[in-house]
């Protein structure tokens, strides 16, 4: 897979997000964390529900079914997952994206 993101980017600690093949850089704050994640597996998550999440496709395509309703996202689109409120997601090999958690413990470092 070609790398999406840039040397200061993958200077960034590694996030443990605990799916294969997914890598997965963090910028922590007080208050949220910012992933910049990069998929070389197609990945299916089931249905689930955490803070808010907002997420920008760099590369690549993801199918997301937010409250019940299904959309593909393919590059330069993003997406909004309110808080609390249940999705799941099909996310191709290749996918790139930079996504914001509105927790800061989403994710701990690997």
């Amino acid at each position: 897979m070609k790398r999406v993101f840039p040397e200061p980017i993958r200077k960034l600690p590694e996030a443990a997000v605990p799916l294969a093949g997914v890598t997965a850089y963090l910028s922590q704050s007080d208050t949220h964390q910012i992933l910049f994640m990069e998929f070389e597996k197609d990945v299916e998550l089931p249905e689930h529900s955490h803070a808010a999440q907002i997420g920008i496709v760099l590369e690549g395509k993801i199918e997301l079914v937010i409250d019940g309703k299904e959309k593909g996202y393919a590059k330069g689109e993003r997406y909004y997952i309110p808080e609390g409120v249940k999705h799941s997601a099909k996310i191709f090999a290749g996918y790139a994206d930079i996504t914001f958690f509105d927790e800061p413990n989403r994710y701990s470092l690997k």
